[in-house]
């Protein structure tokens, strides 16, 4: 499995982008699917994360009410729709895929992930 992100970019304090991950192969729809983040000099955290079925998303406290994570298994991507950014949301953004396949299962930790992306960039400024 290929994850490609995009959309990342520099914007002000306040705007809102659109993140997505396009995933490669057909087994995609059963993949947990999440959204990290770096910034230099911390360690990857999570941001959000979805279940393969979609019922299902995690957020992090700090993008909670301003991030939506979404996805479409027919058009095989994941999206992070972030509204009000704020700089505290610069960093490398990467999409990962948990390739256990349960259905209603979010998962939170980086060691659940299987496939990892490039990472985009998404600098904020004030």
């Amino acid at each position: 499995v290929q994850l490609q992100a995009s959309g990342g970019g520099l914007v002000r304090a306040g705007d809102s982008l659109r993140l997505s991950c396009r995933a490669s192969g057909s087994t995609f729809s059963v993949y947990g699917m999440g959204w990290f983040r770096q910034a230099p000099g911390k360690e990857r955290e999570i941001v959000a994360a979805i279940s393969w079925s979609g019922s299902n998303t995690y957020y992090a406290d700090s993008v909670k009410g301003r991030f939506t994570v979404s996805r479409d298994n027919t058009q095989y991507t994941v999206d992070l729709q972030m509204n009000n950014l704020k700089p505290a949301d610069t960093a490398v953004y990467y999409c990962g895929a948990d390739q256990r396949g349960l259905p209603d299962y979010i998962p939170k930790i980086q060691d659940e992930y299987d496939y990892w992306g490039q990472g985009t960039q998404v600098t904020v400024s004030s």
